[in-house]
């Protein structure tokens, strides 16, 4: 049977990692697969003499690639969202399948691209678009197809996970590692994506589309950053039985979905909580197969370029299959998706960690007691600081159960108006993943 012939746009980091895998594991692959898979063209902005491109066509024109009748997949890998929309959409429409490992195109414009794709009877595979090398979408969408997923939670920027895990092993301020990250690779000059959490609510809202079955919502994702966190709560966190991670979560409700990422107490027993460095971690509750967990590298040349191989030999297998017997691709028939709605914020329901910084005077307890209880709010546990020296405020720290966003907005807005309280009142969201 004649090879696959593939073209590849951009050779930096996961489309150098590709082409590497490609030609090193070609035969493992082609036995794989059924068939060759073999790159004739490769768009580069600039030569890479690192990678031997001896008998491939080279070119600085993206399109050239979509518009060469010789290629059967497009490897997208240039990122970004206006010129790889392009560049996708023409692919698709010249009869083209598509590979991307491009989670911002997918989450904001994959509605569009999915319809385009259908109607013309080719794949779109975007497997390492979330969580790099670990094939958590491929999981959800073909390995858990029996279940009713009920929730998914994932450690899913690395380079936010290692920030968190070096303010609580090493004690060092945020600032501090982000400059690190940034010398070391993991973090962007502009980091922006990574720490605001937008980076992780573009995987979370894919993850969440395959898991529930809905359309793809970005713009309704809640994004909170990391940005704020001080070592004092990582290490309060610590003390309390808890580590604090940078979490994305998308939950069913009998009201909707949640789909939410931002800084969260997880207890220090669940494997999760131990996922440290710049490693990802995704797991998923079904209603027949419980917890799982997916565990390894969110991110790097060839992990990434791993799921990238493993979409190209899935296309393979089915390019000749009839399009209606594919896996969909949001897991759940195109006209089957569901139109449960994504809930704001405030109406997300979950417990609370809480640090008040009050005047060492009697009878702030009972204020802030009264002013929870009020609003339905209970307290699971307390934990009051010695006076710090340098402006004689005590510290208290109070974990509550479940209740609503909008009740605990409530609350705290009441509890920053008492004399005896100083400062804004720190909040940080709790999951316990049973």
């Amino acid at each position: 049977m004649k090879p696959v012939k593939v073209g590849i746009c951009g050779l930096g980091t996961v489309g150098g990692g590709t082409f590497n895998v490609l030609k090193r594991n070609a035969a493992e692959i082609a036995r794989r697969a059924g068939r060759g898979i073999e790159v004739v063209q490769i768009a580069t902005r600039s030569p890479k003499p690192e990678y031997d491109t001896q008998g491939v066509a080279l070119t600085n024109d993206i399109f050239a690639l979509v518009n060469n009748p010789e290629i059967d997949i497009i490897v997208e890998l240039i990122g970004g969202y206006t010129l790889a929309l392009e560049l996708v959409l023409k692919a698709i429409d010249n009869g083209k399948h598509v590979v991307t490992a491009n989670k911002a195109l997918i989450a904001v414009h994959g509605n569009e691209i999915f319809a385009r794709a259908q109607a013309k009877g080719v794949m779109v595979a975007f497997e390492a678009s979330v969580a790099g090398g670990i094939p958590v979408i491929k999981a959800i969408r073909e390995g858990l197809a029996a279940n009713r997923i009920n929730w998914v939670a994932g450690i899913i920027n690395g380079t936010g996970n290692f920030i968190l895990s070096e303010m609580r092993e090493k004690g060092r301020a945020f600032d501090d590692v982000l400059a690190e990250a940034q010398a070391l690779g993991y973090a962007e000059a502009d980091p922006t994506f990574d720490v605001e959490g937008i980076d992780a609510a573009h995987k979370l809202t894919i993850l969440a589309s395959i898991a529930f079955g809905i359309p793809l919502q970005f713009d309704k994702a809640f994004t909170e950053g990391i940005t704020q966190l001080t070592t004092a709560d990582v290490n309060y966190a610590e003390q309390l039985g808890y580590r604090i991670k940078h979490l994305g979560v998308a939950r069913r409700t009998e009201d909707g979905i949640e789909l939410r990422v931002h800084p969260t107490l997880i207890p220090e027993e669940r494997l999760i909580a131990n996922v440290n460095g710049v490693m990802n971690a995704v797991m998923v509750n079904g209603d027949a197969v419980g917890n799982t967990l997916y565990y390894g590298a969110g991110a790097g040349q060839e992990p990434t370029a791993s799921a990238v191989v493993a979409d190209l030999v899935d296309v393979v297998r089915t390019m000749t299959s009839d399009a209606g017997n594919r896996v969909p691709h949001l897991a759940f028939q195109a006209d089957s998706l569901s139109d449960q709605p994504i809930l704001p914020i405030a109406a997300c329901e979950c417990a609370y960690y809480l640090r008040i910084q009050a005047k060492d005077h009697p009878g702030v307890l009972a204020q802030v007691a009264k002013i929870l209880s009020e609003r339905g709010i209970n307290i699971e546990s307390i934990m009051q600081k010695e006076v710090e020296e340098q402006d004689g405020l005590v510290p208290m720290i109070l974990l509550t159960h479940e209740v609503t966003e909008q009740k605990m907005d409530d609350a705290i807005t009441a509890l920053q108006q008492l004399d005896d309280v100083s400062g804004a009142v720190v909040r940080i969201r709790v999951e316990h993943l049973i």
